[in-house]
């Protein structure tokens, strides 16, 4: 099974939230994060990690034919024994290991497909044109994870027929303060997985030496919790409160509802989507 997550603005903790979902995976799977961030990774300066085994290694094996299996070789081990695969620091060496990896024919691929795996892959900014893109098309399902600010909301809305033509099953997670889970499930006409809270502390554990585990009660590890067991069961994205994908939204007018489950918000304002919500913030 392969995760993709990724954002379409600023930085929303799409790597803090992977290794949170990776660590609080609720069945027994061999899971394993991968960086597949094209403007390079984060988890080798957060957790003090070596340059190689990681995704640079693995990208010149790949070079010659190799086992899927040969993955495990160019994983290291976070507090909890979970097994990432690190990414550079820098763009241009990362997005050259990612033109390596991400053909569907590549370890990564043949590695995420074997019974008993599941592969969290932090895919960064989706950016248009990004190498990562790949990786989102063959995923199961993709968690795109936005903030809640205006702006935020307005990239979001602006790409969401292009984000559903690329990815299979997307699901919309929303993190930190800014505007209600409900109004932005009405502006945007699609409902919301989950809404990851402010949690400094458990960020902070996430980006140091000790990863949260099931006894942590923070709202990001609740969070993360929640949507590990909603991908783990298969079952449709939903927001705890609210509609399934597919069912209309309290307060949204009926939408067409293409194949690909990601419903496109009707108003269209000078070409754009238009997002219209209160100026104002509150917690979520």
């Amino acid at each position: 099974m392969l995760i993709a997550l990724s954002s379409v603005k600023g930085s929303p903790g799409v790597t803090t939230f992977t290794v949170a979902l990776a660590a609080n995976w609720p069945s027994a799977v061999r899971r394993v994060v991968v960086e597949c961030d094209p403007s390079g990774g984060d988890l080798g300066q957060r957790f003090g990690l070596a340059l190689s085994p990681g995704l640079l290694s693995l990208a010149a094996a790949a070079r010659q034919p190799i086992e899927s299996s040969a993955l495990w070789n160019h994983t290291q081990l976070l507090a909890d024994e979970l097994p990432v695969v690190p990414g550079p620091a820098g763009g241009p060496q990362a997005r050259a290991a990612l033109s390596t990896l991400v053909p569907a024919s590549s370890p990564l691929h043949r590695t995420a497909r074997e019974p008993g795996v599941v592969m969290f892959a932090d895919c960064g900014r989706m950016d248009p044109g990004s190498p990562a893109e790949l990786m989102i098309r063959q995923a199961d399902a993709l968690l795109l994870i936005s903030g809640t600010h205006s702006d935020e909301l307005a990239h979001v809305a602006a790409r969401l027929h292009e984000l559903g033509q690329v990815a299979t099953r997307p699901s919309l997670v929303l993190a930190g303060r800014g505007h209600p889970t409900k109004e932005v499930e009405q502006e945007l006409g699609i409902p919301v997985m989950a809404r990851i809270p402010y949690d400094p502390t458990a960020a902070a554990s996430l980006t140091g030496h000790a990863i949260p585990g099931h006894a942590r009660k923070g709202g990001l590890v609740r969070a993360a919790v929640e949507v590990a067991r909603i991908l783990a069961a298969g079952a449709p994205s939903i927001h705890a409160s609210g509609p399934t994908v597919g069912q209309h939204v309290p307060g949204v007018p009926p939408q067409r509802v293409p194949a690909y489950g990601v419903r496109i918000a009707p108003e269209l304002h000078n070409g754009h989507h238009k997002v219209v919500l209160p100026d104002r913030e509150v917690s979520p």
